[in-house]
């Protein structure tokens, strides 16, 4: 189903958001390289319990408009994009579900603003302090993120023999079509590189706060990218209460491939 949207400005850009449903509000912050679209499975299932969904295509995704520069997508940029959404809409305190690249920006939204945050449910991405420290099946499973450092080269990789680059690295064919139509844009592939370039310290050095709001970590047996340990090893680095559900069987995009799973266990958790 595809649910209207709208543009709010927020930041300096036009951001593109669906609004839907009525109750507490819940922010659903996808990842690279989808749009709002990722939550489909679990937007009708939120509105049918009683909450009112805000799903942003987030900076240079979507309907978003691209930011020319590339620390225009540094991690606190992105944070600000949402903050400033939240503000658009008056909305004090919400309930904060992300995946993937939205979740790694709601983490330091959580860390940075915890009165902003009801509660987090985090998919697939930890803590950034268990990110750094999650060992060598960490480091292999995130080769990509060293990838997309250089310059010209993924793109060239990842649109390779009409895009079997993608496809081989990303491992979900279902999703390919999508994911295809919005990357071959103009500015698009190279707008998501960015998030990864402008965040080289993210996945490497430093030592983050603790975060300080309840926290639901998600992580699924078959993901690719990211290990169970920097999931699980959260728990150390919140300063508050942390359940851990792991969904075996489905693949990184948890949310689509194990919707039936995980959909029960995100409504009991935000009611």
């Amino acid at each position: 189903m595809n649910y209207p949207s709208r543009k709010i400005q927020v930041n300096g850009i036009n951001m593109n958001v669906v609004i839907t449903g009525e109750g507490p509000d819940v922010l659903l912050v996808h990842g690279y390289p989808d749009t709002h679209r990722v939550w489909r499975r679990q937007i009708p299932a939120l509105v049918e319990a009683g909450f009112r969904v805000i799903a942003p295509d987030t900076r240079g995704c979507g309907e978003t408009d691209i930011s020319p520069r590339r620390e225009d997508y540094r991690i606190d940029n992105l944070v600000a994009d949402l903050i400033a959404l939240l503000d658009a809409l008056e909305i004090d305190r919400v309930r904060l579900v992300a995946h993937d690249w939205g979740a790694a920006i709601s983490w330091q939204l959580a860390i940075d603003h915890p009165e902003r945050v009801d509660r987090f449910v985090a998919l697939s991405t930890g803590h950034p302090n268990a990110y750094r420290r999650g060992g060598l099946v960490q480091k292999l499973k995130g080769y990509y993120t060293l990838l997309f450092q250089l310059p010209w080269l993924p793109e060239l990789i990842l649109r390779s023999f009409n895009w079997l680059g993608f496809r081989l690295i990303t491992g979900y064919p279902e999703e390919q079509r999508e994911w295809q139509s919005q990357q071959s844009r103009p500015g698009r592939l190279q707008a998501g590189l960015n998030y990864y370039r402008a965040n080289t310290a993210l996945f490497l050095f430093g030592r983050a706060p603790d975060a300080r709001v309840p926290v639901l970590g998600v992580w699924s047996s078959g993901d690719w990218f990211l290990a169970e340990g920097q999931m699980r090893d959260s728990a150390r680095f919140v300063d508050g209460t942390f359940r851990y559900v792991r969904i075996d069987g489905a693949n990184h995009w948890l949310q689509l491939s194990g919707a039936d799973q995980f959909n029960p266990i995100l409504l009991e958790y935000l009611q």
